[in-house]
């Protein structure tokens, strides 16, 4: 196997960050999915994380953003236990950044506990969450994180 291969490697790592983060989210937004789809869905959400990690632009908001969506795969395929595995790396990556990114790594964990039938962990994550887009300025972002906590079970 040669030392180089004969593309450039950082290019290839930012494509291939971006295209399986977007098919993981197609994936995601589809409401019926099939079992192959839903393996695939959670081979892409890792791809994309890993090919985040070989970046050399790679930051905390990137990786904060890439263990939630793969929480949420696994929030998707019914997996409690792993689904809060990545999203307590979501709010370890979050600290000290905007608030949209702790924002959402608490409504990770609170997806993840509500599906564990922990609901007063879920609550409390929710009123973190909530609490955080009260520092949001962009009411569009705010909005958005109000309606994906609004999805999540509470009882």
């Amino acid at each position: 196997m040669p030392d180089h291969p004969p593309f450039d490697l950082n290019t290839a790592h930012r494509f291939f960050s971006a295209d399986c983060f977007n098919r993981t989210w197609n994936l995601i937004e589809k409401s019926h999915r099939t079992v192959e789809e839903d393996q695939h869905m959670l081979m892409t959400a890792f791809a994309s994380l890993w090919h985040w990690t070989q970046r050399p632009d790679c930051t905390r908001q990137n990786l904060s953003v890439g263990y939630w969506q793969v929480s949420r795969v696994y929030v998707l395929l019914k997996q409690a236990g792993p689904a809060l595995q990545y999203a307590t790396r979501c709010l370890e990556y979050s600290q000290g950044e905007p608030p949209f990114y702790a924002g959402y790594a608490y409504e990770a964990v609170a997806r993840a506990e509500a599906l564990a039938g922990k609901y007063p962990q879920a609550r409390e994550a929710v009123a973190q969450a909530r609490a955080l887009s009260d520092q949001m300025a962009d009411a569009q972002a705010r909005q958005m994180l109000l309606t994906d906590l609004e999805s999540i079970p509470l009882e």
